[in-house]
């Protein structure tokens, strides 16, 4: 049949249901401003309408085997696409790892992230197997193909990302991995392997100027150290950002604020920011008998929370708890002596790992967050703070000779910011490898704000065993609070 005869059979109501299709599908073009999407409109037409091509040529099958064989992977292949597509503009699907936003959301959670809340992001990988982030489940090889790359694109949302809101972000320091320790940060496990095998250096009797190159020598020693074991680290390797781990944390800062942390509660531009209410910090407990089942669940303390103990009494032990829990725990002297909190010192491993600042996880800055469009002044003193953004995230040159600052081969005093950046943290303060640890998470790395928990496992307990599903918790929406 001729273009003509084959329009000419087209009844009303596939008219209707293919304008209905391709009215959606230029409305979705519109909204990610992506007119090559319209090459695909013929393609619709004539699967609908004009049929030149045999879409579904597998039904004229006589093998009814092999005919029920293509069902299925036609099947599988549109399901696929679907959710690819869904996956990059609408939602996903995301589970809590870890303890570090207990108790505002529990290990074992499983969350919609919603991508439109903030906006999604075009993809940057667009080669990618779906419903994978960046290995493949048996083979562990990557799940994507590097080449080509895109430019972050974001497409508009619902909003931004409002203070103290909960979201899921691509980790920072993720562009670097060891292959066998893809859990670890490596650019920490570098500066700690160099300090410990370099002789030990006073900072705090080297100028400035001299400092930079004492902890230049830590990390090329430490990643040194790192290629030599690559029988026990693996081959380093780097990944786009969009293939990167992904982690949820609260914002507890915004582009243009300065924060500061002292004594555990945060200030930003000189005001406290108020804490959630299930915020929690580490805690030294003098038990001297076990912990009754019914005090356990009053203060919601897990197995995450007590790992490898047995919950003993006469022993000291440290576990996290809110201030609630440790005030109902400390109202019973018969169950602990001594309810304590703790004020660790991790400043070795706080961010940024080349300044000698002397940072706690408590008491940590001041620190200005960068903001689209706005300059800050470098100097050697502040420079560590900033050069990740200017180098890594924004794709400059950064160099310094003779104690002068060049960027992109110019000397310079000054840097503009192209993109905003957030401060995120954990609600579990001590337990939480956060931005205290790893820095700024630039806009681009942001994926969406999760909005449902829509299923919850205790993974205290085995299936079959009563509480293995947190039914409570089954739709529960996820809240933030301003």
């Amino acid at each position: 049949m001729n273009l003509k005869e084959r329009i000419d059979r087209t009844t009303k109501k596939i008219w209707i249901k293919t304008g209905i299709i391709l009215f959606i599908y230029i409305l979705f073009l519109i909204w990610i401003k992506s007119w090559l999407g319209l090459l695909v409109v013929p393609f619709i037409f004539d699967a609908y309408v004009t049929k030149f091509v045999k879409w579904t040529w597998w039904k004229e099958l006589k093998n009814e085997t092999l005919r029920g064989l293509m069902s299925w992977v036609d099947a599988i292949i549109f399901a696929l696409v679907a959710v690819y597509f869904v996956n990059i503009y609408f939602f996903q699907n995301y589970t809590i790892p870890s303890s570090s936003l207990e108790k505002s959301l529990l290990v074992g959670d499983y969350l919609y992230v919603s991508k439109v809340a903030y906006g999604p992001r075009k993809p940057m990988t667009p080669l990618t197997m779906p419903l994978t982030q960046h290995t493949m489940p048996i083979s562990k090889k990557k799940s994507y193909i590097e080449w080509p790359q895109c430019k972050y694109e974001r497409v508009k949302g619902f909003g931004g990302i409002r203070l103290n809101d909960i979201v899921v972000f691509n980790y920072p320091s993720g562009d670097t991995i060891a292959t066998n320790k893809q859990s670890a940060d490596f650019y920490m496990m570098a500066y700690s392997f160099g300090k410990s095998l370099c002789k030990a250096v006073d900072m705090d009797t080297v100028p400035v100027a001299k400092q930079r190159d004492i902890y230049d020598q830590y990390y090329k020693v430490g990643r040194s150290y790192i290629d030599y074991n690559a029988k026990i680290y693996g081959n380093v390797d780097s990944r786009p950002v969009d293939r990167r781990e992904n982690y949820v944390k609260r914002c507890v800062g915004l582009p243009g604020q300065t924060l500061q942390i002292i004594d555990g509660k945060i200030f930003l531009d000189g005001t406290e920011n108020k804490e959630p209410d299930n915020v929690q910090f580490n805690y030294m407990v003098s038990l001297l008998k076990p912990i009754p089942d019914n005090i356990r669940k009053e203060i919601k303390l897990s197995q995450e929370d007590l790992p490898d103990i047995e919950n003993r009494g006469g022993a000291t032990l440290c576990f996290p708890l809110t201030n609630s829990a440790a005030a109902i725990l400390g109202s019973h002297p018969e169950i602990a002596s001594k309810v304590e909190r703790m004020w660790p010192d991790n400043s070795d491993l706080l961010y940024p790992h080349n300044m000698n600042h002397h940072w706690t996880e408590d008491n940590y800055g001041p620190i200005w967050i960068p903001q689209k469009g706005e300059s800050v002044q470098l100097s050697l003193e502040n420079l560590p703070l900033y050069e990740r953004c200017i180098k890594v995230y924004e794709g400059n040159s950064l160099q310094v000779k003779d104690n002068i600052i060049y960027i992109n081969g110019k000397e310079t005093q000054q840097y503009t910011f192209s993109m905003d950046y957030y401060w995120m943290m954990g609600d579990n303060r001590h337990n939480s490898a956060d931005s205290r640890y790893w820095g700024f998470v630039p806009e681009d790395h942001i994926v969406g704000r999760p909005v449902v928990v829509w299923l919850s496992l205790d993974k205290d307990k085995s299936f079959g065993q009563k509480g293995k599903i947190r039914w409570n918790r089954l739709f529960h929406a996820v809240k933030n609070y301003n």
